[in-house]
């Protein structure tokens, strides 16, 4: 499927303000491994692959061991990921299938029982904003692989 158009020309000042969140969050403290396993899950999710491209590679990249990505679908039942990852990945879902149902107490219990308020905090963040960029790559067909010279990432190999 061909890209629609180049959202990022259309609206520069507010995407480049969107990508200043998304470099905030991603740089927030919280640990580098996760986060690529939280925007990868919620890119999975809502079908993004523009951005499950991305992130795959940028994991890759950064060391993550590609079997934990390729379990990544089926986390609930994998044996590499630690508990706080799969409780981290349990809000991930909880927030981009968002409704009430998925943010019940006993998710959210699960999640604070390994995140501080600002880390949780954090986390949140990072999974709106994902969920967000998921939004422009979904509705505008943004093309896999189309932005890594720009992010370092053509030098990946899979």
């Amino acid at each position: 499927m061909a890209q629609r158009l180049n959202y990022s020309t259309h609206f520069p000042a507010a995407y480049k303000k969107l990508l200043e969140l998304d470099t905030m969050a991603g740089n927030s403290g919280l640990d580098n491994l996760l986060v690529h396993l939280v925007r990868l899950r919620a890119s999975q999710i809502n079908g993004c692959l523009f951005c499950i491209d991305i992130h795959t590679k940028q994991a890759v990249r950064d060391g993550e061991n590609p079997l934990r990505l390729h379990h990544l679908p089926g986390w609930h039942e994998s044996t590499l990921f630690s508990e706080q990852e799969k409780a981290a990945l349990r809000w991930t879902e909880a927030l981009t299938r968002l409704s009430t149902e998925s943010t019940r107490d006993e998710i959210y219990q699960s999640v604070r029982s390994f995140f501080d308020d600002t880390e949780l905090t954090k986390l949140t963040m990072l999974i709106a904003l994902i969920n967000a960029f998921n939004r422009f790559g979904v509705g505008f067909r943004a093309e896999p692989g189309s932005l890594d010279r720009v992010l370092g990432l053509d030098k990946v190999t899979l």
